[in-house]
């Protein structure tokens, strides 16, 4: 039963406040969440205007398929994401 972990590190250089930051955030993760089967929350940096930090996971029972849809969910973040994303990190953990 593999897992797949993914954390998006996102620099907001526009962003004039938290306000700003959330309504983007929320666009991302609604947009993520709606295409894929994936959990997605904002997991660091809550607190700064022009930094976040995205975790998004999903479980599977099939490691291949696992792996494609992680791949893909990578490829539209970085589409939806642009400049803004600066680290993409992806885990997998087998039980």
């Amino acid at each position: 039963m593999p897992i797949a972990f993914c954390t998006l590190d996102i620099h907001l250089a526009y962003a004039q406040s938290l306000k700003e930051k959330r309504m983007v955030l929320h666009k991302l993760q609604d947009r993520l969440r709606s295409k894929f089967n994936f959990s997605v929350s904002e997991i660091d940096h809550q607190d700064l205007w022009q930094r976040a930090r995205i975790g998004a996971v999903s479980i599977s029972a099939d490691s291949r398929s696992l792996r494609s849809i992680t791949e893909a969910f990578v490829r539209e973040s970085e589409a939806i994401l642009g400049e803004d994303l600066v680290e993409c990190q992806v885990e997998y953990i087998d039980f």
